[in-house]
């Protein structure tokens, strides 16, 4: 039953954490309309290779960090800095996403991969996310940091993942309907992450 636990608690944990409007679907949804489908699931396979070691990483610190708040302070301190710089850039610096674009060449398949590792990167998040997921679960004897099911919980945040993705990416039509919206994403990127950054402050000012 343990693995069966951790399997729903993976890949339900991550759906439903990535399904609100976030940065990365976002992001995600940007891709879609702009450059089509394709691109935008390499994209989502990109961020969902980065959530399994962010999700593996905050497994192994679980108990670690639960004996030490502070840490989990730290890390909000560190995605509100990388959160205001992401409101900054979206808003201020980013090419209107209404311009059309420059034919691509294959390489940006391989391209869109890899930015899904880097903007995932940038999200911090997930990992004091799965810490405090994991800690709740763990006290109501529902879930296990043995082997193998700590892995099995790691692969079913990256499957949960890229299932709570691919909602966002079927959604949002491809790049020859997308004119139509005259909605520059670059701005609803940035509004998404401003509203991050004002929930991540008010919860680092509830705990000063």
């Amino acid at each position: 039953m343990a693995l069966f636990y951790n399997l729903l608690i993976g890949f339900f944990g991550s759906f439903i954490g990535v399904l609100p409007p976030g940065l990365i679907n976002m992001y995600a949804a940007k891709i879609s309309m702009k450059e089509g489908r394709k691109r935008a699931l390499l994209f989502s396979v990109g961020v969902c290779i980065t959530v399994m070691l962010q999700t593996y990483i905050a497994l192994l610190l679980a108990r670690y960090i639960g004996r030490h708040p502070d840490v989990v302070s730290m890390l909000q301190k560190v995605a509100l800095g990388i959160f205001i710089s992401l409101t900054i850039y979206f808003i201020f610096i980013a090419k209107d996403t209404r311009r059309e674009m420059r034919d691509h060449n294959e390489n940006s398949k391989r391209n869109r991969f890899y930015l899904g590792i880097f903007i995932a990167i940038l999200n911090l998040l997930p990992i004091p996310y799965w810490i405090y997921l994991s800690i709740t679960f763990s006290t109501f004897g529902v879930f296990s940091f043995s082997q193998p099911e700590l892995w099995i919980a790691v692969i079913a945040s990256g499957i949960g993942t890229f299932a709570s993705l691919a909602l966002y990416v079927q959604f949002f039509r491809p790049k020859e309907q997308s004119y139509k919206l005259g909605l520059n994403m670059n701005y609803v990127i940035g509004i998404v992450t401003a509203a991050i950054s004002v929930i991540t402050l008010f919860k680092i000012l509830k705990e000063l």
